[in-house]
């Protein structure tokens, strides 16, 4: 299969290759991460990382929100935290006699969610209309969020002193979720010779609008996936509701995600139509927050992504 791609296409893969370069200034060693959360972020979608502190979580987004040119701001997820912290809430105004409504954190281009999961369940649930909706409703007034609209929520292991699981509806809103990891040996010397560790975002330049990163995904959606691939698609994440292995397989909503990133690795790749390889690329990072284990392979200590690569292995690929 041979296709060329288009002025527009191959405009929007060079500035992703720009924006790799600026982040990896102050990101060492992690060029994967960095290009499953930029697909992520092109593909329309949510990040979820989940990791010790101390790995670069935070300093990943700051460096996102100004390689991208995205209106930033953070929030530190305490049990304290409110709902209207994050969503806005009304407040009376004596000397006009009217309700003002003042924006929450959450009104921004790029929303960091620090530590999500130590936060209360409810105000985490209000998060999920923003999420999903790309809107707020207060008081019965819905308010649209800026555009382009990204939450990356990053979350410390459970089991870390004071966290708790999210709900299966809230993880499911989330197109990926990826770990940072611990560099290796070569990055941490890398980075520690680096201006003697002292990280900048200075360093790191705008190279990308938000309204580029708009015509960006709507120019992704033209990416051509043919019936095979949308067939092999459909197959992975059905055999993850029929394994013996898994009580909880993917949603729907993770079918159509696993397929928005699939098209946007195939650009970023140089090809305007999806292989099975684009699928495979972020498959496990799209189904693993997805899925619950069942009580049996959990006894028999199976993780999640042995689980996903006895899926991946039982599954046949398409030959194009």
């Amino acid at each position: 299969m041979q296709t060329t791609m288009s002025r527009e296409q191959t405009l929007v893969l060079s500035k992703t290759k720009e924006v790799i370069d600026e982040i990896k200034k102050v990101i060492i060693g992690k060029d994967k991460v960095l290009v499953k959360v930029l697909v992520a972020i092109l593909s329309g979608g949510h990040i979820l990382i989940e990791d010790i502190p101390g790995v670069g979580k935070t300093t990943l987004a700051l460096a996102l929100s100004k390689a991208l040119s995205l209106d930033y701001k953070r929030m530190q997820f305490t049990p304290d935290v409110l709902p209207s912290d994050v969503t806005g809430y009304n407040v009376f105004n004596r000397q006009t006699g009217r309700f003002e409504f003042k924006e929450g954190t959450a009104f921004c281009n790029l929303f960091l969610a620090d530590e999500i999961n130590r936060t209360s369940s409810k105000t985490q649930s209000a998060l999920l209309e923003i999420m999903e909706e790309g809107s707020v409703t207060v008081d019965g007034v819905t308010r649209a969020m800026p555009d382009p609209y990204v939450v990356i929520a990053t979350q410390n292991p459970v089991g870390s002193i004071g966290t708790q699981m999210l709900p299966e509806s809230q993880l499911d809103r989330f197109i990926i979720r990826v770990k940072m990891g611990y560099p290796d040996l070569d990055s941490e010397i890398s980075m520690l010779k680096s201006k003697n560790a002292n990280i900048s975002l200075d360093q790191v330049e705008s190279v990308m609008t938000t309204e580029q990163i708009v015509r960006s995904r709507k120019i992704i959606d033209s990416v051509y996936v043919s019936d095979k691939v949308l067939d092999y698609i459909v197959r992975l994440c059905a055999a993850t509701r029929t394994s013996p292995d898994i009580e909880l397989g993917i949603s729907p909503r993770g079918t159509i995600a696993l397929t928005k990133m699939a098209k946007t690795t195939a650009l970023m790749k140089g090809r305007d139509f999806v292989l099975p390889d684009d699928v495979l690329f972020s498959f496990h990072d799209v189904a693993e927050h997805r899925m619950l284990l069942s009580a049996k392979a959990r006894i028999a200590g199976t993780s999640p992504e042995a689980a996903l690569n006895e899926i991946v292995r039982g599954v046949e690929i398409p030959r194009l």
